[in-house]
């Protein structure tokens, strides 16, 4: 373990240091909130899972804590470690706070049985030295209102409902859809606990920026089963030439295409608006197949997750691969050396759902691959290619074909993608 500053020490953190875990939080992130927020916003994390350094006088110089998450991977899920709330006050920085809190969430994390941690980062440039590798994208668009999408059979018989957002009413509903919506895409995370399920439903009126209060689209089959929603605030504008309101979306999920066309289509036609800006989506969504005209379409591509392998064979082994595959990797990890070495990744027969099941074990055999762990990282999810990597310098073959079967691989046919920032 890194050393800390003479004085400095790891602590767990108890509910009952709340406030002072959270003063950290806002001077790291320069924010502020009110009482009647925090009333309704519930901390999601779970007490035990939080962390903090303490200065030589006891007070809090540091946090963080992770979330107990099952994480969609390539045709299977694994137990994640999800990182979050990391922050140092501002005159506490450059003192090895982080190196020190993120080996302490490693060897947590590896406690529980959890071999993989994901994370969002706020800053890029931070969490590459540790290992995390940056394994997905998600889109957000703008959408003029109007936009025409291309036909799709079954939307005759789907209708759509609006209501103002209510935990109570919709936190269920939500998160049934959520879930259908998003399973096969790795790097899906569902919501399970109550406090998730509440903070996505949750409208304190210092979220709405003069927006209306949060509302909710549903659409309905003829059994009158929920097959998407969205939820959404317009906010009035009024330009010289008339109404020109915006539809911001916080969330949309749909279950298929039919859904998705009918959904976007009652978001895309709302009166006295102009613009409709999107959520977060998967690059490989399906509304950005369903426009007619998608250059009408201003994205904007960001980083989704950041995953780091932390227990490399469980984690390896631990997804299916999108094709036959026998190579030895020699990966480097200056965090935990357990996983430096070589590894031969072998897929056996093939699955009834066309993919393949591999086994990880210590070699001693000659490498084909060279590379870090985070660019395995990076590769884990299906989203980033190895062979692109090894184009900038990242991964080195050492057996003629070895990168192309590799690559081949670890691809997987769907985008990974997380819905929401935790």
């Amino acid at each position: 373990m890194s050393p800390l500053p003479p004085g400095y020490r790891l602590v767990d953190v108890s509910e009952s240091r709340k406030d002072e875990f959270l003063e950290v939080d806002r001077l790291a992130f320069a924010f502020d909130t009110t009482p009647e927020t925090d009333a309704l916003v519930p901390i999601t994390f779970e007490w035990d899972r939080a962390q903090a350094v303490e200065d030589p006088d006891g007070g809090l110089a540091s946090v963080h804590a992770s979330y107990e998450h099952q994480m969609a991977v390539p045709g299977a899920t694994i137990a994640c470690s999800g990182l979050t709330w990391v922050g140092a006050r501002p005159d506490q920085r450059r003192r090895g706070l982080l190196t020190a809190m993120i080996e302490s969430h490693f060897a947590r994390s590896l406690a529980r049985h959890e071999p993989v941690s994901a994370l969002f980062a706020a800053e890029h440039a931070i969490y590459g030295r540790y290992g995390y590798g940056s394994a997905a994208d998600d889109v957000r668009v703008k959408i003029a209102r109007g936009a025409a999408l291309r036909d799709v059979p079954g939307t005759d018989g789907l209708t759509v409902r609006m209501a103002t957002a209510d935990v109570e009413k919709h936190s269920a509903l939500v998160a049934e859809v959520h879930g259908a919506a998003g399973a096969g895409r790795p790097g899906w995370i569902t919501r399970a606990t109550d406090a998730w399920r509440t903070r996505m439903l949750v409208d304190p009126p210092a979220w709405r920026d003069g927006g209306e209060p949060l509302r909710i689209a549903t659409v309905h089959d003829a059994a009158g089963d929920v097959r998407a929603y969205a939820l959404f605030r317009r906010k009035e504008n009024w330009a010289e030439g008339g109404p020109a309101g915006t539809v911001r979306v916080r969330e949309a999920a749909a279950l298929d295409a039919a859904a998705t066309h009918s959904l976007w289509s009652f978001l895309l036609d709302l009166d006295l608006t102009a613009t409709v800006e999107g959520p977060m989506l998967p690059v490989d969504d399906a509304l950005l197949h369903l426009l007619v005209d998608p250059r009408a379409v201003v994205p904007k591509v960001n980083d989704n997750l950041w995953v780091r392998l932390l227990d490399l064979p469980v984690a390896l082994a631990g997804r299916r691969y999108a094709a036959p595959v026998d190579v030895v990797l020699e990966v480097t990890d200056a965090r935990l050396p357990a996983n430096a070495g070589r590894w031969r990744l072998t897929t056996g027969d093939r699955g009834p759902d066309g993919t393949w099941a591999a086994e990880v074990t210590r070699t001693e055999d000659a490498a084909d691959l060279r590379l870090d762990v985070r660019e395995l990282g990076a590769a884990y999810l299906g989203g980033r290619s190895l062979a692109a990597q090894a184009r900038a310098g990242l991964v080195v073959e050492e057996t003629a074909g070895a990168l192309q079967s590799a690559a081949a691989a670890f691809l997987w046919p769907v985008a990974p993608f997380c819905s929401y920032v935790w």
